[in-house]
């Protein structure tokens, strides 16, 4: 994908005030174009319905009636009315945690939206998103974020699902739908603030490089939280954009025509792959950061000058000035009022949401996959773990056109372990390679997973966890609970790890724990080449998020190759060694070591058996449990570290629901909680064997 030059234009120069600068009201905007009478007709009416909205949830804030965090948008209609203006109803918005007006302004009704702000199980989301985190999916709404610029990367996401589509549909378009041909286009809404975090410029950049159909909407209110933009950026807007190569457009955000007939055209230039814009609008908001702020940090002044800019006040002047009457336009706001009315009574007779709503909306229901019964031949063909890896991408990237890989050098690199190697020769378009930035590839991930692709995005060690945590901690592990169910999130996150190499302390680490703490998130952590494929296959098909958790080390392990269609189901482990004894509990290449010690004891006595976990989370408790009963002493092996790890949470489940079958204490074999040693000889006393679990087991025995 070609990068984009870009090339700056300004509508009007002087309608927007310094980005370095105190914020300043603006004068009214002569030189765009004008909307018909019509068309401006509609669009002070929903403008209207976000100022009323906005004005009753205030009220019903400062009542509490509404729990929680509220950010209201009161003086920014025009931005969100004109930013929304041109979009279809398969277009994308994404927004922020104020984002009350992006959502009506894109097509959301106030009344489910007033039931979701009162945490009623008939809003938007059933009462489990409120105020920051609004969306609707099946309207192009992908959600309002209470975390700055995050939505900024799922935007990005989303764009690149509308370019690798590109629109073709056949036939003619359904009623709001771009033509054949034209690209879809996303809109991230953002503050000022926004544009300080490392999430927005890994997403300019990747846009930017790829000539993504995305449009990056600055409203510029003049402060982050309680801080002037002057205390805030030493560069302004255009300059950021320009650095990536964006185009870049100013406008007067409090001017709706001119935001409207603005992106008109960005929009139009975008459908037709003109690559990603900047616009900067400048506005203002009359109420504090959040409802309740003592709003110490500006002047009644400053307000009140802003407040003469009113973007109601103004389209309301220039539809009297050509020929809509006062008795119309005060019919437009006793409609508007009279319907939040009554999408506020509504909202206070519904019931809130229940237990059921909860338990149902973390996870989307899993495909039915049974045990396979297949046999390796004892002459069978042998594969690598490596192969198993590519072979089941291959198989997912054959079988699914929606599914593509993004990564860093995954593409014609063919990924750092050679795992995609001879995938892009067959799919140039599916095989994405990125910048080093993993807050966007993750992003990719999200966006596309909501749009509806089957991403698998990789994060090359799992130690680069920490600079993208967001992205799946916030966003992927959460969004299909914060919309109540809505949100599509099948993607993949293919990652690897593995003590043993001198890797050292930020290449070493196994973080599954703090993978598995995260409800929503499924991890996956294979042990055989056989498993790696039926796993990964099962996994890139699944509709939820998959963290799915290499070995180094097994890259070059052979074994059986099953058959092509082979699967396994997520959340079933296995039992992979029958014993009487004891219960060794593993998971990845830990239960190689473990089928290893249980072979040594078995030459005294000892008969130990071994279960792969597969999948951590969710854990297969019922597999765990049975084997106890049988053998009423329990051990775990793994290889991230003791304290608070997996072995702690089997320990409690063996001590509460396995209780009256121990016979002796749980113990646990894992390094110690130190980062891993660079030094050959102590990262292998770090580092538990089989040796070390096998004089476990023995000890464990003789209680």
């Amino acid at each position: 994908m070609p990068a984009n030059t870009g090339r700056a234009i300004t509508v009007p120069p002087t309608t927007v005030p310094p980005t370095t600068g105190p914020p300043t009201a603006v004068p009214p905007n002569t030189g765009s174009p004008e909307l018909p009478a019509e068309s401006l007709l509609e669009a002070y009416g929903r403008m209207t319905l976000i100022r009323v909205f906005e004005e009753r949830v205030s009220d019903l804030y400062r009542d509490s009636e509404v729990p929680g965090f509220v950010h209201l948008s009161i003086g920014q209609e025009a931005s969100a009315v004109g930013a929304c203006w041109p979009l279809a109803v398969t277009d994308v918005i994404t927004s922020n945690h104020r984002g009350h007006g992006h959502c009506l302004a894109k097509g959301l009704a106030p009344e489910p939206m007033m039931a979701e702000l009162l945490a009623r199980v008939t809003g938007t989301n059933k009462g489990l998103g409120g105020s920051m985190h609004i969306a609707d999916p099946d309207l192009g709404i992908f959600g309002a974020n209470g975390i700055v610029a995050a939505g900024v990367p799922i935007a990005g996401g989303a764009a690149l699902a509308a370019k690798l589509r590109g629109q073709a549909r056949p036939g003619e378009p359904r009623p709001g739908e771009p033509r054949p041909g034209e690209q879809g286009v996303v809109v991230s809404f953002f503050g000022d603030g926004a544009v300080a975090q490392g999430a927005f410029h890994e997403a300019a950049n990747l846009a930017a490089l790829w000539r993504l159909p995305m449009v990056f909407f600055c409203e510029n209110n003049g402060y982050a939280e309680f801080s002037p933009i002057a205390d805030q950026h030493p560069v302004p807007m255009a300059a950021r954009a320009a650095g990536y190569g964006l185009e870049y457009v100013s406008v007067d955000g409090n001017d709706v025509e001119a935001v409207a007939t603005t992106m008109t055209d960005v929009v139009r230039r975008i459908r037709a792959g003109a690559g990603p814009v900047f616009v900067e609008a400048a506005t203002y908001r009359w109420h504090g950061h959040y409802e309740g702020d003592p709003e110490k940090y500006r002047s009644a002044d400053e307000l009140s000058d802003w407040q003469q800019r009113d973007p109601l006040v103004i389209t309301r002047a220039r539809l009297l000035g050509r020929g809509v009457g006062p008795d119309q336009l005060d019919l437009v706001e006793a409609q508007v009022r009279a319907r939040i009315d009554a999408a506020v009574d509504a909202a206070r007779q519904a019931p809130p949401p229940d237990l059921g709503v909860l338990r149902s909306s973390v996870y989307a229901p899993r495909p039915a996959v049974p045990e396979p019964d297949w046999v390796p031949a004892p002459d069978g063909e042998i594969f690598r773990t490596m192969d198993a890896v590519r072979l089941a991408l291959e198989g997912e990237l054959a079988a699914n056109p929606e599914a593509f890989v993004a990564g860093v050098d995954v593409g014609k690199g063919g990924n750092v372990f050679a795992l995609t190697r001879g995938l892009y020769a067959k799919w140039p378009d599916r095989l994405l390679d990125t910048p080093i930035s993993e807050t966007a590839v993750m992003g990719l991930a999200v966006g596309g997973a909501m749009a509806g692709m089957t991403p698998v995005v990789e994060l090359m060690y799992l130690d680069f966890l920490g600079v993208c945590f967001d992205q799946i901690l916030n966003q992927a592990a959460k969004l299909r609970f914060m919309t109540g169910g809505k949100a599509r999130m099948g993607l993949v996150i293919r990652t690897q790890f593995g003590g043993g190499r001198s890797s050292g302390s930020q290449h070493s680490q196994s973080l599954e724990a703090l993978l598995a703490h995260i409800p929503g998130l499924t991890v996956v952590m294979p042990s055989t080449p056989a498993d790696t494929y039926g796993l990964l296959r099962s996994a890139i098909r699944d509709p939820n998020p998959v963290v799915f958790i290499e070995n180094r080390q097994q890259y070059g392990m052979k074994g059986p190759k099953p058959p092509a269609d082979y699967l396994l189901p997520l959340g079933k482990a296995k039992v992979v060694r029958e014993g009487t004894d004891v219960t060794i509990v593993s998971v990845s290449r830990m239960v190689h070591e473990a089928l290893a010690a249980a072979e040594a004891v078995a030459a005294r006595g000892i008969s130990a058996e071994v279960i792969d976990l597969r999948t951590v989370a969710p854990l297969d408790k019922e597999t765990i449990l049975a084997s106890l009963a049988k053998t009423n002493r329990l051990l775990i092996a793994h290889e991230g570290v003791t304290d608070f790890g997996i072995g702690a949470e089997i320990a409690a489940l063996a001590v509460y629901q396995g209780f009256w079958t121990l016979d002796a204490p749980v113990m646990r074999v894992a390094p110690p909680p130190t980062p891993s040693p660079y030094a050959p000889n102590l990262e292998k006393l770090w580092l538990p064997d089989r040796q070390t679990i096998e004089r476990a087991v023995e000890a464990l025995v003789r209680v």
